[in-house]
């Protein structure tokens, strides 16, 4: 008898401890014993992709490979897109690191069409909008294309002789356009560098000059009173400021919506910091600039009350992950930042790219 009762207390026991829920494991309701990594401390410099060598391979992380990455963008689900410009491709990296082909055949040419059946010609600029279409300065093809959120691949504008033609779609022309931003109301600004201008393209196609002589040199005004000296990269801030990474002049500008052209950092009136090659510059909700200088193999933050600081890089070339100034980059040329403030490098010398974190 006391066997008896033995045997049935331990089988309630068993049965009891199995019918009880396992504990939520904090990973979003995913119970397959994956645990998330919490946040590296800000400052701190890492590989989201890229074997450091050249090449074209989809895979994870740092099993993927690219060639001359240049331009970078990056959507509110942090999917982050890349203007892979020597493979003549552009890539999409998802929040899992997983690098795939979004659209290009990688053969340098021009064709529309959907995802791998489209052609560019050393794309660099990119941008994204909320509703997940991209915008790509086509530089070789002088053009500025569309990669709609089903990788459908058209061009919007350009099409005629390399030039500064304004007009509308195919009737504008550019020169070497290697930056494009675009802002909340649908205006796409691009940096045209082989035309030292700054030329903006309405909702509706129509291509215009926002700034710019058009002869290369150094000059604050209005409009075309203003000159740059080969514009490469650009962004827009919630008020619709564009600044422009004017490389040659080693200096960022800054853009008014109507048309004033000042130097907002690198020279006398702006932020003081000394840039070698500004190439690509990015803007935060907040109005916090980012700029990937190629030259000095640093980024830097600028804030709109015009405190500058080094956010990354020793300043020698190189290819280490660490905190801040202990990282190195190699030529860093696109910079893109999320809605946590996590800063993606185009880190174009090393063929990957890079992530410094916000600590969030």
């Amino acid at each position: 008898m006391r066997r008896s009762l033995l045997l049935l207390l331990t089988g309630i026991l068993f049965l009891t401890a199995c019918s009880k829920k396992s504990p939520p494991n904090n990973n979003n309701g995913n119970q397959g014993g994956t645990v998330i990594t919490p946040p590296a401390p800000a400052g701190t410099v890492s590989t989201v992709a890229g074997t450091g060598l050249p090449g074209v391979v989809n895979a994870k992380g740092t099993a993927a490979s690219f060639f001359d990455p240049t331009g970078l963008a990056v959507d509110g689900y942090d999917y982050v897109s890349v203007a892979d410009q020597q493979n003549n491709v552009i890539r999409n990296i998802s929040p899992f690191d997983v690098v795939s082909t979004l659209a290009g055949d990688g053969i340098d040419s021009l064709a529309n069409g959907d995802g791998t059946a489209a052609a560019f010609r050393f794309p660099a600029g990119i941008a994204i909008d909320s509703k997940g279409n991209l915008y790509v300065a086509d530089t070789g093809n002088d053009l500025i294309r569309l990669i709609t959120s089903s990788g459908t691949v058209s061009t919007i504008a350009g099409g005629g002789p390399i030039g500064a033609t304004n007009g509308t779609g195919a009737a504008a022309s550019f020169s070497s356009p290697v930056g494009v931003a675009i802002d909340a109301s649908g205006n796409i600004y691009v940096a045209d560098a082989g035309n030292n201008l700054i030329r903006e393209i309405s909702p509706a196609g129509l291509v215009t000059t926002l700034a710019g002589s058009g002869a290369a040199g150094f000059a604050n005004g209005t409009g075309t009173s203003a000159s740059f000296n080969f514009p490469n990269g650009v962004a827009v801030d919630a008020s619709g400021n564009v600044y422009v990474a004017d490389l040659e002049n080693r200096l960022i500008r800054k853009v008014t919506q109507a048309g004033v052209v000042s130097t907002f950092a690198g020279g006398p009136g702006g932020a003081s910091i000394i840039f070698k090659a500004p190439a690509g510059i990015a803007v935060d909700a907040s109005g916090n600039v980012y700029v990937a200088d190629e030259g000095s193999n640093l980024i830097s933050k600028i804030t709109q009350a015009g405190v500058a600081t080094t956010l990354a890089g020793s300043g020698a070339a190189g290819f280490s992950d660490a905190l801040g100034t202990a990282a190195s980059f190699n030529f860093p040329t696109g910079v893109a930042v999320d809605s946590k403030g996590n800063v993606y490098v185009a880190d174009r010398g090393n063929n990957a790219i890079r992530l410094i974190s916000s600590g969030q």
